[in-house]
């Protein structure tokens, strides 16, 4: 279809209005304005090891007609899919394998579209500028290419050799709840004692909580959760957060309407501080922290407020971050995440796809453990299990896997 590649080191070499064609309903963390704001606030590229690599598929009138945000790497923090067994693979055997190059969101283990394309492209044409784009990767020095957090729709538009993995995150869904008590009341008499206790608990021990969104979140607010963030991950890490103040005022500036804000107060002063993204797709916790220990509040902070918030706003499904079995007593169900690797080495990539096969059924095995524990009560799992369906990140159904 007379299509060609090309790849741009910093997304403002596209116009947002032709960005935001392609992104528009694809989520908050991969509008223009979200990853301008990394890339203007030096979270990434520099020496961050997130070198910006955007992948530019345009037609003969040379019009934007599909991108996939893109991102050469040094090292694999910060991915939440770990491949540093594949790394120490390769130097153990003489060979580099950064950089290498991933399709994902930065710091957002978060699964939403990783090619952005206009309608009227069929799937083999947008693959075969996919596999055009990975022979360039290959031949300027990359030793693989990853599209992380993928939706299953990707595998029809990647070249056929890339191997899927599977891993297991924890999501709320909103089964059409109107009232906080409406999801309270499909939970077991003693997780719904558990949820009341634990607001209680935090009561008992003077602490407030303040939720805002939008133009309701000032200056002020923003500035204290900034300290938050960085005081918990200097605390949790010995070293301070990614994103810079740069980039959450950015975000603030230019992204408002998509924040959430949880603010604690403890006899009367401001102790901890939880920021959330969301639009209609859903809501999105990504970022915590707090200046004091306090008992249960992590927990209501992060999980609880954002359910109510999704309640009232009818949000279809909270993602509160990534890992943590504690979710599931908490209302939050297992789902299955996806992500496609190349190694452009045909050795070994076929030790990889040969190992990600074997590992598939412990994931599976674990994503069911997980099912068999919600804290559902009995009416409300039979009316769940009525339909035989498995729940997947990407919001659709695979009775198949």
């Amino acid at each position: 279809m007379g299509l060609r590649v090309r790849f741009i080191n910093h997304i403002g070499e596209v116009t947002e209005e032709h960005w935001q064609r392609l992104s528009n309903g694809c989520g908050p963390f991969l509008t223009y304005q979200f990853l301008r704001a990394l890339e203007d606030s030096h979270s990434v590229g520099g020496k961050t090891g997130w070198q910006p690599y955007h992948l530019l598929i345009e037609n003969e009138a040379a019009e934007l007609v599909a991108a996939m945000p893109g991102y050469l790497k040094s090292h694999s923090y910060g991915e939440y899919v770990f491949d540093h067994a594949w790394a120490d693979a390769y130097h153990q055997h003489g060979r580099a394998y950064y950089p290498k190059w991933i399709s994902a969101v930065p710091f957002t283990p978060v699964t939403g579209p990783r090619l952005l394309h206009a309608d009227g492209y069929p799937p083999e044409a947008l693959q075969a500028s996919i596999e055009e784009a990975m022979a360039t990767l290959a031949a300027e020095g990359c030793s693989s290419a990853h599209v992380l957090f993928a939706p299953s729709a990707t595998s029809s538009v990647l070249p056929q050799h890339f191997a899927t993995r599977y891993s297991v995150q924890f999501q709320w869904h909103n089964y059409q709840y109107r009232h906080n008590d409406d999801f309270l009341a499909a939970l077991t008499s003693r997780k719904r004692k558990s949820v009341r206790k634990a607001y209680a608990q935090i009561q008992q021990q003077d602490v407030e909580l303040t939720t805002l969104a939008g133009d309701d979140i000032n200056d002020e607010d923003m500035a204290f959760f900034y300290q938050c963030y960085q005081r918990t991950y200097l605390k949790r890490s010995g070293h301070t957060g990614y994103l810079t103040k740069t980039f959450f005022d950015l975000l603030y500036r230019q992204c408002r309407s998509s924040l959430m804000l949880v603010t604690a107060r403890q006899h009367g002063e401001p102790v901890a501080s939880a920021l959330f993204l969301h639009d209609s797709s859903g809501l999105y916790g990504r970022y915590w922290g707090s200046l004091k220990d306090i008992d249960g509040l992590h927990f209501v902070c992060c999980y609880f407020e954002g359910i109510w918030f999704a309640i009232k706003h009818q949000l279809p499904l909270f993602n509160p971050g990534t890992q943590g079995e504690h979710k599931i007593l908490r209302g939050f169900e297992p789902v299955l995440c996806r992500s496609f690797h190349h190694l452009f080495a045909a050795e070994y990539h076929h030790a990889v796809a040969d190992y990600l096969h074997r590992e598939t059924p412990a994931v599976f095995h674990y994503f069911n453990q997980a099912l068999d524990v919600l804290p559902f009560n009995a009416d409300f799992k039979n009316a769940l299990n009525a339909v035989p369906i498995e729940l997947v990140a990407d919001g659709n159904y695979n009775n198949n896997e």
